[in-house]
């Protein structure tokens, strides 16, 4: 006899507590096997792809998408077919540690024989067979050349199974501009359908005319003209995380401009020599590690319900990257102790899984200090909210070319202003202005490093 399975959404690790959900990735009626993706969710941090911990048909669905659930709710069910006793359900769970949490039981063959009979359900019966080879993978699409579309009556052909898709962020691109990936047939490997398909499905003229991009649960009132955009996912989490900072946070700031041509001329020496590239954020970092160790007041947090000041041994440096999810703060890990090449090739790698929503819970969370380079949005200054819990942000304006007073004439140098926002409570301005100078120095002279080497 086939049982029928609970599968409720499982921690999603680093205190999140619910989730999005995005896009379903399978229907009732639906044959899944252990750890297929059955939907996609977006929380505070991330977008994850959940995998399911059984393998057999999806009998129900719990939640529509663009609905939260908190975690440990019904996700789906599914009928499962053994000829041998199930036992509890984490004897049926895969077993595997995904993206900030687990299945949850024990070790189980990852795919098995299901058995499925035509009850409990009629839906059950209509969509698979009595005994069924659970698939690791929805089929594959035929290789097909970039971008085309395949007819509608294709599409219907095709199936209502798991869609392959190269990232969450390609979904929600196709989602917002009403593209229907099921009518694409993907260019890259098996099928695969990438950016480039979605983006190509968009300018043509029959995707153009599906509908107007809103942004998602977006909805129209009064006279058409205002347009409510939840705070939801991320764009939640930056509103409540700024707010708290706002409330919590006694935040002062000191700025200060710099002649930046030495580091830029240092930074061309560097590249001049061949390997990996080191960016200017790599050097910027390295200075911010080099001053907050000789102003680790700045490098803590404030523990309200102890009343201490808690200054943190470590330096995980957060930076702020723009992304189509909006804002987010992927973290390095132990900046402190990392070279230049080190930290340019650990901020590559980073921006790239920002950049294709590939961050896992872990990366952006635990920063200790915040570098914000605001300056690549082409503006000079301005007056960064400290991430909370941390106590400063140092921000970084563009590097342009001005007029520049040197050895008392006026020459045209590459100047940038720096920004420290800080929290007042855990160092005073002479703290601050300390640590700002140094950064400052360090910039004009890059050669001041050197004396901490």
């Amino acid at each position: 006899m086939p049982q029928v399975l609970e599968f409720k959404l499982p921690d999603l690790g680093e205190g999140l507590t619910e989730a999005e959900i995005v896009r379903w990735l399978v229907a009732v009626g639906d044959v899944v096997a252990v750890d297929q993706p059955v939907v996609e969710v977006e929380t505070a941090k991330a977008m994850v792809e959940v995998p399911c911990p059984y393998g057999g048909v999806v009998t129900a669905r719990f939640g529509e998408e663009g609905k939260e659930l908190p975690v440990g709710a019904p996700l789906l069910t599914v009928a499962v077919g053994s000829t041998e006793p199930l036992g509890d359900a984490g004897g049926d769970a895969s077993g595997n540690v995904l993206v900030g949490y687990g299945t949850g039981g024990a070790v189980a063959p990852r795919r098995r024989r299901v058995r499925v009979a035509a009850e409990p359900a009629a839906v059950v019966a209509a969509a698979a067979p009595a005994a069924v080879q659970a698939p690791a993978l929805a089929p594959a699409p035929a290789r097909a050349p970039r971008s085309a579309q395949v007819p509608a009556a294709d599409s219907l052909s095709a199936g209502l199974g798991p869609i392959p898709v190269i990232s969450p962020l390609v979904r929600r691109l196709a989602r917002e501009h009403a593209v229907d990936l099921r009518a694409l047939t993907g260019s890259g490997p098996d099928g695969l359908i990438l950016r480039s398909d979605v983006e190509h499905a968009i300018r043509a003229p029959e995707a153009a005319s599906a509908g107007e991009a809103v942004p998602t649960g977006a909805q129209q009132v009064g006279d058409g003209q205002a347009v409510r955009v939840p705070l939801r996912g991320v764009r939640g989490a930056v509103a409540e995380k700024l707010s708290r900072s706002r409330r919590e946070i006694p935040d002062a700031t000191c700025w200060v401009d710099a002649d930046a041509t030495e580091l830029m001329a240092t930074r061309a020496a560097m590249n001049a020599v061949g390997g990996p590239k080191i960016s200017v954020l790599a050097l910027l970092a390295r200075i911010c590690t080099a001053a907050l160790a000789r102003f680790p007041e700045l490098n803590s947090t404030v523990d309200l319900a102890a009343r201490e000041i808690v200054r943190l041994p470590s330096v995980h440096l957060g930076f702020a990257a723009q992304t189509e999810r909006g804002l987010v703060v992927p973290v390095v890990r132990d900046a402190h102790g990392r070279s230049t090449e080190s930290l340019s090739e650990e901020f590559g790698r980073l921006t790239e899984a920002a950049r294709t929503g590939a961050l896992t819970p872990a990366e952006l969370t635990g920063g200790t200090f915040t570098l914000n380079n605001y300056g690549v949005f082409g503006v000079d200054g301005s007056t960064p909210i400290i991430n909370h819990p941390e106590a400063a942000m140092l921000g970084v304006g563009r590097i342009m070319e001005k007029p520049w007073v040197r050895s008392g004439e006026l020459a045209v140098r590459q100047v940038v202003q720096l920004s420290l926002t800080f929290d007042h409570r855990v160092c005073d301005g002479g703290t601050a202005g300390g640590f700002l100078r140094y950064v400052a120095d360090c910039v004009e002279q890059p050669a001041v490093l050197m004396r901490g080497v």
